[in-house]
Parts: structure tokens; sequence; C-alpha cells
């Protein structure tokens, strides 16, 4: 039980049951200073209730707190809050306790023994290279999903790559207008994206390149031979450089069933809405009115016959629920395609699938450039394969400068590289827009994953220098400690709560400044406290700068960010 959970349950014994578990949850706060308490319970609430001035109900509660509940140690009633202090040496001999026992499973939950959840991310569209607009749905989709294992669902990601649809009747019109076969094979990726860019800026000319893009997409749709044949040249080469990025970012999918996989499959689903009465005509296409439900129509199928997005979703969503009976079935994907999944369930709904709400669109900000929103077509893209190589360069650059002797500087040069890049788009909330800036993205210092990675190091290197010590730890510290000691431990303690309100949020900037806190935390505990003094205290302190390296490193690894043991 986490020590905020403690306090839940030991205020709903007190207060009789009258307010429930998740209420209490709610109701409790962090204190804005320290000697205010570690967490707070305003009484407005139970005041509406009890019809009783707030602030005697906060004196008669702590009144019945004292004593009550193992883990607080003093309670002070001020005006309408009730402050609570957690008892210290218990938490930090439970909490140190714990992690010698646990190690990296410490902050473990169960809530999703048993529940699979399937999770849609990255899911790149093919024949272009991996952008840095496809950066978010990656790292944010495995944080998520690594968090999620942490609480016992068996996680199921898919990479929905993005191989269908009328642009690549548009590039195929385009490699058959201006393509040259050998200088496309020489750099597949690259080439392809230069037709794609010149389809776009000659098609804004003359308006027939979209008709011709349509019809090479029908054609495709209807197993042309040559259409099929550049398609799966053109899917071959994307999926050779995308496992280039995969590997960098230590990302793996347990499936790659794509659009085209469940293009075979629409026909079924077309055939499902016409038995059930939704498919209506609307100027020559196929739609599933959706008035009633406050949203335009889904657009199932186009004029001239060919299906849509919607369409390969809805079949992929029921191909998941048939295949994996998901408890929940996640979409990492932009807000701006938060209609589209607002239209997805109502459509699976109205065919009768109860599970329709079992749908979940996490959806994140835009990555931007100058302020604006990227874009392929366009050719206002930054390129995900060159950042991670210049922080990489970066970083090499830095171990050159302040630790030319260490071990392993390539591997460690990766790990910080591709960690800065990692923890720049994580540590902000998914909901907001990022943008995209050399500078901020490759600072080796702050709010930063080397910073993060150097406090591990550092830790492990105190480690390494400790004298062997006594197995048995008296948990005791210095009362002129305690400043510098206590929040460390609280923060540590504070791991297993911070994994469950990141999984319930499908939020990991909440880890990811969680675990800014716990090193700024740890690095004032070095500068004020004489860790390797050789006295009484001493196993104490060890045991606890052994608890922040699990920590850090298992919090760093949920994030999808490697920890050096030396930097």
């Amino acid at each position: 039980m986490t020590m905020k959970n403690e306090i839940i349950q030991g205020l709903h014994e007190v207060l009789d049951q009258r307010l429930s578990l998740e209420t209490i949850d709610t109701i409790l706060e962090k204190p804005k200073y320290e000697h205010m308490g570690d967490i707070a319970f305003p009484c407005f609430e139970l005041s509406k209730i009890e019809r009783k001035n707030p602030k005697l109900l906060a004196e008669e509660l702590g009144e019945k707190l004292k004593g009550s509940v193992p883990i607080i140690d003093t309670v002070e009633a001020v005006g309408p809050y009730v402050n609570i202090f957690y008892n210290k040496k218990l938490v930090m001999e439970r909490t140190l306790s714990a992690i010698q026992f646990e190690k990296e499973h410490y902050g473990a939950h169960n809530f999703g023994k048993g529940k699979t959840i399937t999770m849609d991310l990255s899911s790149p569209n093919i024949a272009k290279p991996f952008s840095m607009g496809h950066l978010r749905s990656t790292v944010i989709g495995n944080a998520i999903g690594n968090v999620l294992e942490k609480c016992g669902y068996d996680v199921v990601r898919i990479n929905y790559l993005g191989d269908w649809g009328t642009q690549f009747g548009k590039l195929i019109a385009a490699y058959t207008l201006w393509g040259n076969e050998e200088t496309v094979r020489s750099n597949p990726i690259q080439e392809l994206l230069k037709l794609y860019i010149y389809f776009h800026e000659q098609a804004e000319q003359d308006q027939t390149l979209d008709d011709l893009g349509r019809e090479w997409f029908k054609k495709l749709e209807n197993g042309d031979a040559y259409a099929t044949e550049l398609w799966e040249w053109f899917r071959e080469e994307s999926l050779k450089e995308f496992q280039t990025i995969y590997n960098l970012l230590g990302v793996t999918f347990d499936s790659d069933k794509s659009e085209a996989y469940h293009h075979d499959q629409t026909p079924k689903v077309v055939e499902q809405l016409k038995e059930k009465g939704l498919l209506q005509t609307s100027q020559g296409a196929q739609v599933v009115p959706l008035e009633a439900e406050g949203l335009p129509p889904a657009l199932i199928k186009k004029s001239d016959g060919t299906t849509l997005y919607t369409t390969r979703d809805l079949a992929a969503a029921i191909d998941r629920k048939n295949v994996y009976n998901f408890y929940q079935s996640l979409y990492v994907v932009g807000h701006e395609q938060s209609l589209h999944f607002e239209q997805l369930r109502a459509v699976l709904s109205k065919m009768g699938y109860d599970w329709a709400d079992q749908l979940v669109h996490i959806p994140f900000g835009m990555m931007l450039q100058d302020g604006k929103k990227m874009s392929t077509r366009k050719g206002k893209v930054v390129f995900l394969q060159d950042v991670l190589q210049k922080a990489i360069d970066v970083a090499k650059q830095n171990i050159e400068e302040k630790n030319a002797a260490l071990e392993k500087k390539e591997e460690v040069a990766k790990q910080v590289g591709v960690g800065a890049v990692i923890f720049h788009d994580i540590k902000n909330d998914r909901r907001n827009d990022v943008d995209f800036s050399y500078e901020e993205m490759l600072r080796f210092d702050g709010e930063t994953a080397p910073y993060l990675q150097y406090t591990h190091a550092r830790a492990k290197s105190i480690l390494g220098k400790a004298p062997e010590v006594s197995k048995k730890t008296n948990y005791n510290v210095p009362e002129q400690d305690w400043e510098a000691v206590w929040p460390l431990v609280k923060h540590v303690a504070m791991f297993p709560e911070v994994i469950k309100d990141a999984a319930q949020e499908y939020n990991p900037s909440k880890l990811a400044k969680y675990l800014l806190k716990l090193a700024q935390a740890f690095n004032r505990f070095y500068t004020k406290v004489h860790i390797l003094q050789e006295d009484a205290y001493m196993a104490t302190r060890l045991e606890l700068i052994y608890a922040v390296t699990v920590v850090l490193r298992e919090g760093l690894n949920l994030l999808g960010i490697e920890a050096p043991e030396e930097m």
C-alpha cells in the first residue's frame, strides 16, 4: 500500500465512510510549503455534507486521526485544513526495505493483471522518411506501454503502418511520370520523398494529376500487377529505414498489421453496414449518418469505390477485439484526429459492438517548427535520424571534453544522445504542442535526460567507492541531516504513486517530472551530507543511495531511456 493510500484508508475509516475512497483521493492536496505538512485534507467537501464549519471539522478530524494511522507522526488543524506529517523513520524503513527486497520491481502494481491492452503507436507512412512528427507517437506510446506493463497489463504494441490510401496512388503516379529506377534504388526514401513533394507542387498547377493519383490507387485496390509491384518495393525500403530508427530508440512491436493488411477485411465491414441499414449514398459516396450523435457523417467509400482510413480502422478495431479480446484499445495519435475516433466509436456502436467505448484515443499536441506545423508534402520536415545522429555526436563531444578516459564512449554517447531526444519530448505534457529546437533538445544540463543519467552515474560511483558496511541497517539519521534526507526519502517513497497516476492518466510526463524532482533532491542531499563518513549512520545513507539508483534507473527505463553506469 502506498503512503497516500494508507492516508486515504485511514481518513475513510475515521470519517465512518461518509466520503468514498475515490472522493478522498481527489480531495487530498500537497501543501505548498514543507512546514505545512506532507499531505493535507481540506474540509470544504465534508462541510457541505455535515453542514458544519470546515474549521471545526478540521479540528475534530485532526484529533480522531492522531494515533489511528501508523504512518502519521503528527496532525495539525490549520483553518479548514488538516495538515498531516508522516512518520519519517517508519516511511524510510518501509521504503528502503521494500527496495532491497523488490529491486527493479519496486513501484509495480497488479490492478492490470489479466487484462490485455492493444496499443496503436508510431504508425508512420511508408515511402517517407521517419520525421520528428512521428517521434511523439512512438516515444509517448512506448512509455505509456511500459508504465501499463508495470501495472500488470498485458500490452500488445501495434505498428499500424500507413501503407494504403490515395497518397500511394499519387506516389505511384509521380514515379511513373518522373521516376528513375536507378536513382530511386540508390537512395530510396529520400528520392521517393522528392517525387512526392514534386507531385504536389505540380498538382497545384495541373489538377488532372490528382485524378491520375486516384486512378492509380484504384488500380492498386483492384490488384493491378504493376501498381502492386511498385507498392511492395516502396514498403520494403521503408521498413528497412524505420527499423534503423526503432533500433536506435529501443522500441519494439508485437504486431505490424498495417492498413493494407486490414484492407482485405473492409468488404466484410461494408457488408455489415449494409445489412444493418446504416449506409447511405451522398454525392455518389457511401456514408454512415451520425447526426443523432452530433457528428458529421462517417465516409466509408468514395464515389469511385475506393475505401478510406475510417473503413480500414473499423476493420482493424474488429480484428483486434476478435484476436486479443482487449480490455481497452488505445490509439496514441495526434489530437487533430479526435473527430475521427469519435466517429469510429459511434459507427462501431451503431453496428452493435458494445465494446466500442473501450476504444480510447490518447491525443497529443503537434511537433512544430518555428511555431508552424511540419508538412511532408511541402517539404517542411525535420528527419528524426538526422536529429538522433546530431544528438549522439554532441554527446560524444561532451564525453571527450569531460571524461576522455571513459570506457565504452560510443555506447554511452548513444545512450545519452538518444535519451536527450526522447526526454525532451516526454517531459512535456503530451497534450501540449512542442516546438522543435536543436538548442533545447541537445542541452545537457537543466531539465534533461543527461542530467538524470549523470545523477544516476554519480550515485553509482558513490556506491562503488563505499567501504563494506554492516548489512544491518538501523534506519537512524542524525537530527541535523533530516532536512536533506527527508525530501529524498519522501520522493523515493512516492514512486509507486507516480506510476499509478501516470498509468491511469496515460501521461508519462508525470514520471519524467517526478524523476527530475528526485534527482534534485538527491543532489541537494549529496552537497549537504557527508555520505562516506564512517559512522553509525553510514549504512542507512548508502541504502538510501542504492534506492535512488534503483528508482532512477527503473524510471528512465520506463520512459525508454537507458541509464549508464558511468559518464
